[in-house]
């Protein structure tokens, strides 16, 4: 618990510097591209339409999809409303894995915590996840899908997924520091966790298919399935999901508290030997 508390305060008292070093990623990740960061929004776009021709129209799921509480939604705005925690959770988690060694040696001149690292590639991140989250709720208003009361869910459920990056980022960059492989089995299990997770298909499908029971049990154990349902739910109005599922909002913070306790400890442990792994 001491580790925990002791990473959350270098993350307070850093946090402006934090958020600079968030902004200046921002910039230079696509200084070099006549549109900018334009492409945060136009890659996602691509993406979207993509999946959209191939799972909605190829394979015939566009449909009312149901969301939660008995409320349904055509499959493009049910898609949409979800894939966006993805765009922002894989490339966190990626960019998490690797963000100490590969600016270890630019950090360690500065009067700076190395638990912080992980926290501005996270916030870099999430600037791109409010673009593209702005445009989503953009596009609802010109559908029956309006803003709700529900909204007011979001900030919540924004908070819980950066929480659960840094948490799991700890883990992640500090193993990847000292075993580059982690960083590659991590890629490879995201791959995997994107089609274990209701981004492209509805749970309801489980249920229909004649899968056993225990099969969505284990697949609720992943926490992405708290957050995209929980995005859902809140962008279409569909129920308060994190007081409807109780018990699912606290097994998703049990996980992350164990998951910020244990990264917590192992970054701290090793982390005044990271140049060594260099």
């Amino acid at each position: 618990m001491k580790s925990a508390w002791k990473v959350i305060r270098e993350q307070y008292k850093n946090l402006y510097l934090i958020s600079r070093l968030s902004l200046y990623e921002l910039k230079s990740e696509n200084t070099n591209n006549y549109l900018g960061t334009a492409w945060v929004v136009i890659n996602p776009l691509i993406q979207i339409f993509i999946y959209w021709l191939v799972f909605g129209k190829i394979l015939g799921r566009n449909k009312d999809i149901p969301v939660d509480n008995g409320q349904v939604a055509p499959y493009i705005i049910w898609l949409i409303s979800g894939i966006i925690v993805w765009f922002f959770i894989q490339p966190a988690i990626i960019q998490g894995s690797k963000s100490i060694y590969s600016r270890i040696r630019f950090i360690a001149k500065m009067n700076f915590p190395m638990s912080a690292i992980p926290s501005y590639v996270i916030l870099e991140k999430f600037y791109q996840h409010l673009m593209i989250t702005g445009i989503v709720f953009v596009i609802l208003q010109f559908t029956k899908y309006h803003v709700s009361i529900y909204i007011i869910q979001l900030p919540y459920f924004m908070f819980a997924a950066l929480v659960f990056l840094f948490s799991v980022s700890l883990i992640t960059s500090t193993l990847s520091t000292i075993v580059r492989d982690v960083h590659q089995i991590l890629i490879s299990i995201m791959r995997m966790l994107f089609y274990l997770t209701p981004f492209l298909w509805e749970p309801a499908r489980l249920t229909a298919s004649g899968m056993p029971s225990y099969i969505e049990k284990i697949l609720l154990l992943n926490p992405m399935y708290y957050l995209v349902q929980g995005y859902r739910s809140t962008l279409l109005g569909a129920s308060w999901y994190g007081l409807d599922h109780i018990w699912y909002t606290a097994y998703f913070w049990g996980f992350v508290l164990v998951a910020l306790l244990f990264g917590s400890a192992i970054h701290l442990r090793f982390r005044d030997h990271f140049v060594d792994y260099l």
